[in-house]
């Protein structure tokens, strides 16, 4: 169906509604991404964890066809500061900002404090995918003009949209995280079998040190309750406190998750004696499950790669997902079966002089980070040869 030739722009995903929302979110390409569902990005406005005041002022585009009905859709941001997008454009600000330009506010596709792969330009099943994808960014490079802001930045866009956006003329960025892959295993038995011996008695070993003594529970859907986010909460903000100064998400947050995304979450809790004493939350997808948070208020030696890698496998090999993305950074993810993967970033940078300076340095950035992973897994892989 043809398309309207205008963008319109949303203060609230709830003003485009969940139904047309995720009627665009719902390709099944799209593997069921939860990070840019309706109810995720909702939970994150009506919790106040995005808002102006925190900094991530929404900007939604919309595209409508001929009928008047939405076709395509982008999560779209206004931001004030780079925190919680885990693509670092810092030292570009400060260059910038050093030559007396003004890099915020800029504007920013992504889903919220999310470092997790998944579609940013979203069309309907029935549409174009090109047409409403280049609408969408058209928009928004539009919108960059007409608000004067310094750059638009894609972050975390699947391999097929990162190409289409270079192929517009956006500036492209590789990185890497570390993803264990399915191979369809029959358990984690079967999993080990493909490690070399060092590395399986090494994972055995750490499995039973970590588990001595506790009580450990995979938690989803209805057997979700608020002590359960209560516990979590607690670890949630030690962790945070500790690695960002201030957390990003706020415990209404939580609860919003469990009453209206319970069958999408997986946590898993350790408790000792009745106590909880830490935990790992996940969002589960079509083909992935995604690890996102931990957090704990007492030191148990492996506890943190049992909770986070270990049973997220073992959970993943039993109910068929083809694969586990385990957050940002951690080379020390490769020893326990996740392997360097490239994840992309595109971006439009208003000035000319900046994005001449930053297209030199994405171009080396992407041979270093590219020379990186094949070296990682080729030195550090813990399979065995083939």
């Amino acid at each position: 169906m043809p398309l309207k030739a205008e963008v319109s722009v949303h203060r609230r995903v709830a003003e485009i509604g969940r139904e047309a929302w995720d009627a665009c979110a719902a390709a099944p390409d799209y593997a069921a991404n939860p990070f840019v569902s309706y109810d995720f990005l909702d939970i994150a406005e009506e919790s106040g964890c995005v808002s102006p005041r925190t900094g991530w002022a929404p900007q939604h585009l919309a595209v409508r066809d001929e009928a008047g009905a939405v076709a395509a859709v982008a999560p779209l941001y206004l931001k004030s500061h780079s925190q919680g997008e885990y693509i670092f454009d810092h030292s570009w600000a400060d260059a910038y900002e050093r030559a007396g330009g003004r890099y915020y506010p800029k504007l920013l596709a992504a889903a919220p404090f999310s470092p997790v792969t998944g579609p940013r330009l979203l069309v309907r099943e029935d549409i174009d995918r090109d047409t409403g994808r280049r609408m969408l960014l058209s928009g928004a490079i539009t919108l960059c003009d007409r608000m004067s802001v310094s750059t638009l930045g894609v972050n975390f866009p699947t391999e097929d949209e990162w190409r289409f956006m270079g192929g517009e003329g956006m500036l492209l960025r590789q990185n890497q995280q570390y993803h264990w892959l399915n191979a369809s295993y029959a358990s984690f038995d079967d999993f080990l079998g493909a490690l070399s011996s060092g590395r399986r008695k090494t994972i055995r070993r750490e499995r039973r040190d970590a588990g001595a003594g506790l009580e450990i529970l995979a938690l989803t859907g209805s057997d979700l309750t608020e002590e359960h986010w209560d516990a979590f909460f607690t670890f949630y903000m030690d962790t945070g406190a500790r690695k960002w100064g201030q957390p990003y998400l706020n415990r209404r947050f939580f609860s919003l998750l469990g009453e209206r995304m319970a069958d999408r979450v997986l946590l898993i809790l350790a408790r000792r004696g009745g106590r909880w004493i830490a935990g790992a939350l996940n969002l589960i997808g079509g083909d992935c499950l995604y690890g996102r948070n931990w957090g704990c208020v007492e030191h148990v030696p492996f506890l943190h790669f049992e909770l986070c890698y270990y049973q997220a496998i073992e959970w993943a090999i039993d109910h068929g997902l083809a694969r586990v993305e385990a957050g940002a950074q951690g080379q020390h993810k490769i020893a326990r079966g996740y392997l360097p993967t490239a994840v992309y970033s595109a971006h439009f940078i208003a000035d000319p002089a900046l994005a001449k300076a930053v297209a030199r340095f994405l171009e080396a950035e992407r041979r270093e980070v590219q020379g990186e992973m094949d070296w990682l897994a080729e030195e550090y892989s813990p399979f065995r040869a083939a």
